[in-house]
């Protein structure tokens, strides 16, 4: 490994010994806020040094295994060139690894989502396809006991959503799901399609990090609030009361609606929620052009050109275009088995950063 890296790594392993004797100190102790923030900033660090401890250990191992590999005895000295062998694949896949965990952490990893999905390219096949993305996401939310709720939602008289935003909360969900922002392309013969014809739908999913009120301050000068009576699909009226929420907010043009709860003030409060998250998302977009995947960009028109996967029934068959990966499991991942396309995903993008820290380190 490269001397610069060993070199942070050291550094890292001396401040997590540092955290540990701070954490063990009486007045650390009776401080909880302070007890709480290292003993969080400890565990951010205890797996890297594990690991490095772990990687010097079998550094030492390998390099006495060539040494002995030089020996004139040659029984002992093709046994040790065996063991430096084996050990090979174990210190590269450490190497890595470590080299991974180095990497500057996004600060929106932890945070839980507000996820968009809506309609787009083909009617009430695409209405229907979105129904089926809710679906997925909410069946893989479940294998990783994460917490789901419905924020606003328009669906249609077959079973279908024009719209529906949902808020995903647990751990490291941002992480997890960050990059299924884009249009989501669908190939199936419709259940209305008597000729049996293979159509063509787009669905568009955004994934904005949900943002605290501590991220986000809005004040209340800046909104305009519209209320008016919740309405479902073909117009019936879902009540009668005024509990539906419309809020404007003035100096960004932002405009969210909520009428999923009979009260106003439920619909108040997950309109807000949603308000908050696309204001953080404009807010990260300015400041680092790293972060910089705009909801606009990864929305896009809805039109089916512009896919980041697609799911073809027919083959059983799941593409996603940014890696060239496809997947013969369709029904397996819309039951929200999602790992095996989400894994690859995130793996090929730190790899890319990987790339980019590892040339600042060699310019540096």
């Amino acid at each position: 490994m490269e001397a610069q890296l060993v070199g942070r790594l050291e550094k890292l392993a001396e401040r997590h010994e540092e955290l540990a004797k701070q954490l063990a100190l009486p007045e650390t102790i009776n401080d909880q806020a302070r007890f709480r923030d290292l003993s969080r900033a400890y565990s951010e660090l205890q797996e890297t040094v594990q690991i490095f401890s772990q990687y010097k250990k079998l550094s030492a191992d390998y390099e006495g295994a060539r040494e002995m590999a030089r020996e004139t005895d040659s029984e002992l000295a093709q046994m040790a060139a065996d063991e430096a062998k084996k050990l090979e694949p174990k210190l590269a896949e450490m190497e890595k690894r470590l080299k991974f965990l180095l990497l500057p952490q996004d600060p929106l990893d932890q945070k839980n989502v507000i996820l968009e999905i809506r309609a787009g390219t083909g009617g009430e096949e695409a209405a229907l396809f979105a129904a089926d993305l809710y679906r997925m996401y909410s069946r893989f939310a479940e294998r990783n006991r994460w917490k789901v709720e419905i924020l606003d939602e328009a669906p249609t008289g077959l079973g279908g959503f024009k719209e529906v935003i949902m808020s995903i909360s647990g751990e490291k969900v941002y992480s997890r799901l960050k990059f299924e922002g884009g249009v989501h392309r669908v190939q199936r013969v419709p259940a209305t399609e008597a000729s049996g014809r293979i159509h063509t739908s787009a669905v568009t999913v955004a994934v904005l990090p949900e943002a605290e009120e501590i991220d986000v301050t809005i004040d209340e000068k800046d909104l305009r609030i519209d209320r008016f009576c919740s309405s479902g699909p073909g117009g019936q009226s879902v009540n009668t009361t005024y509990s539906a929420i419309r809020i404007t907010h003035l100096p960004s043009g932002l405009v969210v609606s909520c009428q999923d709860e009979k009260s106003q003030i439920k619909n108040k409060a997950k309109a807000l929620k949603i308000l908050r998250s696309r204001l953080l998302q404009l807010e990260q977009d300015k400041r680092s052009a790293e972060l910089s995947v705009t909801r606009k960009a990864m929305v896009g028109s809805g039109d089916r050109s512009e896919k980041i996967r697609t799911y073809n029934f027919p083959q059983n068959r799941v593409s996603d275009h940014r890696i060239n990966l496809t997947i013969h499991r369709l029904t397996d991942i819309l039951d929200g088995d999602m790992a095996m396309l989400l894994d690859p995903l995130v793996e090929t993008f730190q790899a890319q950063r990987l790339e980019e820290e590892f040339a600042k380190v060699i310019a540096g």
